[in-house]
C-alpha cells in the first residue's frame, strides 16, 4: 500500500486515541488501501456493495441520495478525518441507497469492515478500541440523520432556514460561521428549490434576522 501519513491517522476519529505504532499494525490486520479521487469523482456509487469502511484523509465529499426522477437530495458531508459507508459494510450485500461525491480532490484510506468486527488474529490491543469508536460513530451518523429530519420537517422554507442556521449557532456557540454547503447544496439538504430559497434568504436579511455572503452567515437580532 502506498505510505500514509500515521501521525494524521491517529487524529481521525476511527484510530482515535490510537499510538503511530498501534495505527501501523492495524492498518496490516485491516488490508487498508489507499486510492485518490479527482473532484466531482464518484467515489462509491448507489446499487454499489461495499465491504470496505472510507476514511476521508484529505478534501471532503457529499453523501447524496437520487430518486428515479432525478430529484436530489443530500444527506451528509464528509470531511477529513471522518468515515462513511460503515453502516452498508456491516450490512452485508445491502446495496448502497446513496452517491458518495468527492466535493474536492480527495484521497480515502479503505479498511475491510469484516476485519473491524472479528477478533483480530494478531491480538491487536487497539482492536477492541477500534470496534468501540466504530460504534460510536455510527451512533452520531443516526443523530446526524434524525436532526436533518427535525431541520425539513417545517413546512415553509423559512421554517427550515431558521432550523438548520439556529443549529449552526449553537453548535458553534457563535453566531457568525460558515456551513459546509453551497447554496444548491443547502437547498438540496434542507429538500427546498434553490431559487425560492435564495429569495427567502434575502428576505430574511431585509427583515434584519441575518446576513449572508456566500456560505458565511451571521445571525441578527437574537435578543
Amino acid at each position: 500500500m502506498e505510505s500514509v501519513n500515521l501521525k494524521a491517522l491517529t487524529k481521525t476519529e476511527i484510530f482515535a486515541g490510537a499510538t503511530e505504532e498501534e495505527v501501523s499494525s492495524m492498518l496490516n490486520c485491516l488490508s487498508a488501501k489507499k486510492k485518490k479521487y479527482k473532484k466531482d469523482e464518484i467515489i462509491f456509487h448507489a446499487g454499489d456493495i461495499v465491504s470496505s469502511i472510507g476514511v476521508m484523509l484529505k478534501g471532503n465529499a457529499l453523501i447524496e441520495n437520487d430518486d428515479i426522477w432525478g430529484n436530489r437530495s443530500v444527506l451528509d458531508y464528509v470531511k477529513e478525518g471522518q468515515i462513511f459507508a460503515e453502516t452498508y459494510a456491516c450490512a452485508l450485500d445491502e446495496k448502497l441507497m446513496v452517491n458518495v461525491i468527492a466535493m474536492s480532490d480527495c484521497e480515502v484510506l479503505f479498511l475491510d469492515v469484516r476485519k473491524i468486527l472479528k477478533v483480530c488474529p494478531n491480538a491487536c490491543e487497539f482492536h477492541q478500541n477500534l470496534v468501540q469508536n466504530l460504534l460510536a460513530i455510527s451512533a452520531q451518523k443516526n443523530l446526524n440523520l434524525s436532526r436533518r429530519i427535525f431541520h425539513t420537517s417545517s413546512k415553509t422554507i423559512r421554517g427550515r432556514l431558521l432550523s438548520y442556521l439556529s443549529y449552526q449557532a449553537m453548535e458553534r456557540e457563535k453566531e457568525e460561521f460558515d456551513i459546509p454547503y453551497n447554496r444548491q447544496q443547502l437547498a438540496d439538504y434542507l429538500g427546498v428549490d434553490r431559487s425560492a430559497m435564495s429569495n427567502e434568504l434575502g428576505k430574511m436579511q431585509k427583515d434584519g434576522l441575518i446576513e449572508v455572503k456566500r456560505n458565511h452567515f451571521r445571525i441578527l437580532d437574537v435578543d
